[in-house]
């Protein structure tokens, strides 16, 4: 383990589920400097302020434009010492100098088996297609939507009577418990980017698909 657990900064828009999951289950691996979101009334704020963790709005309609709004984004995450991003049901599209800014250290989930139904409309789309399987995808962000290098993925099998919402539901049980498992292995330093794949550097007992 590292001397000193890696800050992050976990980026939010909504309930903040998947924040709560990873101050749940933080082991030491990383430490949560701040919380941030482009909404002021983001529920899961109210996560984080009684976790006792930090947090920072920024509005997106206060700019112009996506890349003043993640030039604001990234400097908030700078200013509490966040290392790395993590894209927690982040409902906006960071701009390139993030990438820059946080090179192969922003961390996004995807409610599907990327790359197939990327986009905010996942669930309801692999309902329209019929496919039996979607899941979860952890993944490095990249300068395209829903495309960096894939650093985990669980199935989730698709039921009969299923809706939109009752999957979601089952998908967000395994997100909650892929997201914090991925953070701790980047926390500790096993991710390793190489073009578009990462190795895990050291072995895992991950039920995932890697």
């Amino acid at each position: 383990m590292p001397l000193a657990a890696p800050p992050i900064a976990v980026l939010i828009s909504g309930t903040g589920s998947n924040l709560q999951a990873l101050i749940d289950t933080t082991d030491g691996d990383y430490r949560i400097a701040v919380v941030i979101s482009d909404r002021e009334d983001a529920p899961g704020l109210g996560r984080a302020r009684q976790a006792g963790i930090p947090t920072s709005v920024v509005p997106w309609s206060s700019y112009e434009d996506r890349d003043g709004f993640t030039d604001a984004v990234c400097e908030s995450a700078r200013g509490f010492g966040a290392e790395a991003l993590v894209l927690a049901g982040f409902m906006r599209i960071l701009g390139p100098s993030a990438i820059g800014a946080f090179p192969d250290a922003i961390i996004n989930i995807h409610p599907a088996l990327l790359p197939a139904f990327p986009g905010a409309h996942a669930v309801e789309q692999a309902l329209e297609h019929g496919v039996r399987y979607t899941g979860v995808t952890v993944h490095f962000v990249d300068e395209q939507v829903d495309h960096g290098p894939i650093i985990a993925q669980e199935p989730v099998v698709i039921l009969p009577d299923d809706d939109a919402g009752s999957l979601h539901a089952r998908i967000q049980t395994v997100e909650h418990e892929l997201l914090p498992r991925v953070v701790s292995a980047f926390g500790r330093g096993e991710l390793a980017v190489d073009g578009r794949h990462v190795r895990w550097k050291q072995p895992t007992h991950s039920k995932g698909v890697r």
